[in-house]
């Protein structure tokens, strides 16, 4: 099940003061550097990012099948320039940061206490409507 996966979204992650079982609950964003889901050739991983309540991913870039199966799924896999998200790590790394996402707008907003920061991206048309469907299959029930 699903559910089964959510104890093992970023395990093997082994960066100094992180720990997924602590730091990862409440958070619906995740904020990365390059090739985010490299490995993962099945819609699991995307499975265990949803489960956990993170329904946005941004990152410099994906693995091309794990990008896919967030849209399929109805989820956000943003790219932003590697500039951004440096400027996004300088910026919000030590702070509790609240991200609003207008999607309608194409923005994204990090706050934290007084800084507030507004990013714009772009989605192709049918990853858009992926999400506005929540995902492949309602999408296709849809549409076909």
């Amino acid at each position: 099940s699903r559910e089964a996966l959510k104890p093992y979204l970023l395990e093997d992650i082994q960066l100094e003061g992180f720990s997924p079982a602590a730091d990862l609950p409440g958070k619906g964003a995740i904020v990365t550097r390059a090739n985010f889901g490299c490995g993962s050739s099945r819609e699991h991983a995307p499975w265990a990012v949803e489960v956990n309540g993170i329904h946005v991913v941004i990152a410099e870039s994906f693995a091309r099948i794990f990008r896919q199966n967030m849209f399929n799924g109805g989820m956000l896999a943003v790219e932003l320039p590697a500039d951004t998200i440096a400027d996004l790590f300088t910026r919000f790394a030590t702070a509790d940061t609240h991200l609003a996402t207008d999607f309608e707008n194409s923005t994204f907003t990090f706050t934290a206490g007084a800084s507030r920061h507004t990013v714009p991206f772009t989605l192709s048309g049918f990853d858009r409507a992926l999400v506005n469907a929540g995902g492949w299959v309602e999408y296709a029930d849809a549409n076909y």
